[in-house]
């Protein structure tokens, strides 16, 4: 087999029909790794042809390690993909042609991915191009060990670009987006608490990710991180919207550079916030303070695999 696409879901009943036909354009073999779904997922998944495999969920970068590990993998190459997400026909012809004859020193290919929020596409504000790494050879790439903003690692070879993309597109409800990103958010802080504290949670370098991929990782640690804590989310909104154009996107492209650029920001410092009073007030430990603030039980994100829980 050439490629196997593997896609992470839980609850995802509304876009799993969409993302496996489109997957299947491409794909010798589709493996989905649910997290116990309730609405129906898994039942679909299978009915369309999909390998199903059930894991518990500790964090995105576990559960896609976890898949790499133990999902049987045999193709040559294999591919990340989100239940929201699509390939559209030049991404689809690309993947076609590459894989006929790939160059031998390519450990991975990075594709554009581009956002729809409300049906609109975000243009501006430094949202694109985006370019993610989501192709790569069988056992040359896997999930850096992160609590939030985590990127395919390629591990051998070099990192490709192909034409096409892939289109975000997500048609839960805004009561469903700003419930995801407040979980988000406390996943976030914990990336943030974990510089602070030093509590060796995740890796911290940069080796195997793309050139954007890391751009924004030097940018993030190095001037954002280091910024005063609510300030800083407002600095970031007026770069997005306004030396970034943002404000180009029209009126659903301020709603959705408001929210993910200026209330999500907002929100991930006052959680961490309130984590350090926490610790501050009562002296505690602060993975005490995370446990009992922000509701997650913090342990280090292995580059090992979680065990397999049977369906």
């Amino acid at each position: 087999m050439k490629l196997t696409v593997v896609v992470l879901t839980f609850n995802e009943s509304l876009h799993i029909e969409r993302c496996v036909r489109s997957a299947q354009r491409v794909a010798d073999d589709i493996l989905v790794v649910d997290s116990y779904s309730t609405d129906g997922t898994v039942q679909q998944a299978r009915r369309l042809g999909a390998r199903v495999l059930q894991n518990k969920w500790q964090n995105y970068a576990t559960q896609m390690n976890w898949a790499l590990e133990r999902g049987d993998i045999c193709s040559d190459w294999v591919m990340r993909l989100d239940a929201d997400e699509v390939l559209d026909e030049r991404l689809v012809s690309a993947i076609a042609h590459v894989l006929e004859s790939p160059e031998q020193a390519i450990g991975g290919f990075e594709v554009k991915r581009r956002i729809r929020f409300l049906g609109q596409e975000i243009r501006h504000g430094g949202m694109a191009p985006m370019w993610v790494t989501r192709l790569f050879r069988n056992g040359s790439a896997r999930c850096e060990a992160r609590w939030m903003d985590e990127h395919m690692v390629i591990l051998e070879g070099r990192i490709a670009r192909l034409p096409g993309s892939l289109i975000d597109d997500n048609l839960n409800s805004l009561t469903w987006w700003t419930q995801k990103h407040n979980q988000y958010a406390s996943r976030e802080a914990v990336d943030l608490l974990d510089r602070q504290y030093g509590l060796n949670l995740a890796n911290a370098g940069d080796t195997g990710l793309n050139r954007q991929a890391r751009i924004k990782r030097w940018a993030k640690c190095q001037i954002y991180s280091r910024l005063t804590l609510g300030v800083r989310a407002w600095l970031y909104f007026f770069y997005r919207m306004v030396l970034r154009l943002g404000i180009l996107d029209g009126a659903r492209g301020i709603m959705f550079h408001a929210l993910q650029g200026l209330w999500y920001r907002l929100l991930v410092d006052a959680k961490v916030r309130e984590v350090q009073y926490a610790v501050e007030r009562e002296g505690g430990d602060v993975k005490e303070a995370i446990r009992n603030i922000l509701g997650i039980e913090v342990t280090a994100v292995r580059n090992t695999f979680a065990e397999r829980v049977d369906s």
